[in-house]
């Protein structure tokens, strides 16, 4: 599926100010800047992110506000250039930064405007992340609300049936509803689950670093406020300005990639080597969750390479087929559900809570 999904939803006339000129710090404040941000998130309890399209266009999927947007170029009768797809592109360095600082503890919460998959795709838990207008490759059962994570992305759009069913077992039977893509239209109303999520971590945060958005659009583009009003930072980091720049503790006119590179290091952390899509569905730092987290993961993106106590991951790691387990911790990674449903013998279930945890590995897509 091409890059330039706006083009498959319905006509938009809200898009604000387009092609505004970039801006770029120097090198030597570029510097301090990426020093001051790294004592920020050092000096930071709660830390929340904000992503926007800008994020992704070293992926090359181009953005919509600038000098060479979807938007930008409509205006002047142009469409844009390249022909890569949402399945080609791979994570940035700044969506691998992301995923070290949430492995370090750091960044407690991701909130993201995009819906290239690319947060997900890289390894950044899926229980730490928010993407409040869809992502391309997972659809939502309409009855049981199971969501599958896809390898490939899905071939809707605006929440239309995918043509897939739900596979997933009920008292009598399959559910066998109606799967349906994710991504919102422009008039859709965002997720309750996502936008709740967000603005309760957004309050809580000390924190909130905005990365490659211009925040024009509503209601996450007054997010970073409710930090603010709480007696938090912001800091923000974009070429474009933006509706927050007076608002905002640190403004950093700086390419994403390099300022959380360097960042990163000045925090003594390496990005991740990245070699496929992979998926996390629960982050190591949770320590529990009031309900159960229901997913459908592709078993060639679930079965990545890891390591489990310090050891390679071998084929009995892997997550078993179909496995249902209770548990009072909902912070379990895949990658441990073997051991762990061996622990939680039906005997004991007794003492445990009913919180339940489904991670389905489901190759294919079960069409109706």
């Amino acid at each position: 599926m091409s890059v330039n999904y706006a083009s498959g939803l319905s006509p938009y006339d809200h898009k604000g100010k387009c092609g505004m000129p970039e801006i770029f710090d120097s090198p030597s404040d570029l510097d301090a800047k990426s020093e001051r941000l790294a004592q920020m998130i050092k000096d930071s309890r709660h830390m929340v992110v904000i992503t926007g399209a800008g994020i992704s266009t070293a992926s090359g999927i181009p953005d919509f506000r600038g000098p060479a947007g979807v938007w930008t170029l409509e205006e002047k009768g142009k469409e844009p250039e390249g022909s890569i797809t949402f399945e080609l592109a791979k994570p940035s360095a700044a969506h691998l930064a992301l995923v070290a600082l949430e492995s370090a503890g750091y960044l407690k919460f991701l909130i993201s405007q995009n819906v290239d998959g690319l947060h997900l795709r890289s390894g950044f838990p899926r229980s730490q992340l928010a993407e409040l207008h869809g992502n391309m490759f997972v659809e939502e059962c309409d009855v049981c609300k199971t969501q599958y994570v896809r390898e490939k992305a899905v071939p809707t759009m605006a929440r239309r049936p995918t043509g897939a069913v739900c596979t997933q077992n009920k008292h009598r039977g399959k559910c066998r509803g109606h799967l349906r893509d994710t991504i919102l239209d422009w008039e859709d109303e965002l997720p309750k689950k996502e936008l709740s999520s967000s603005d309760e971590h957004c309050r809580k945060a000390d924190l909130c670093l905005c990365l490659g958005t211009s925040l024009q659009i509503l209601p996450c583009g007054n997010m970073p406020l409710l930090t603010k009003k709480n007696g938090g930072n912001i800091v923000i980091v974009n070429l474009q300005t933006t509706r927050l720049d007076k608002q905002c503790d640190l403004r950093v006119h700086g390419y994403v990639d390099d300022i959380l590179t360097a960042v990163c290091k000045q925090l003594g952390l390496g990005l991740p080597k990245w070699e496929r899509p992979m998926v996390l569905l629960k982050s190591r730092h949770v320590q529990s969750s009031g309900r159960g987290t229901r997913a459908v993961v592709d078993e060639v993106l679930i079965n990545k390479p890891s390591v489990v106590g310090g050891r390679p991951r071998k084929p009995e790691d892997f997550v078993p087929r179909a496995k249902k387990i209770k548990t009072e911790d909902c912070s379990v990674d895949e990658d441990r559900m073997k051991q762990e449903s061996k622990e939680l013998a039906p005997e004991n279930s007794n003492t445990h809570s009913k919180t339940e945890t489904t991670i389905v590995v489901d190759p294919k897509p079960d069409s109706k």
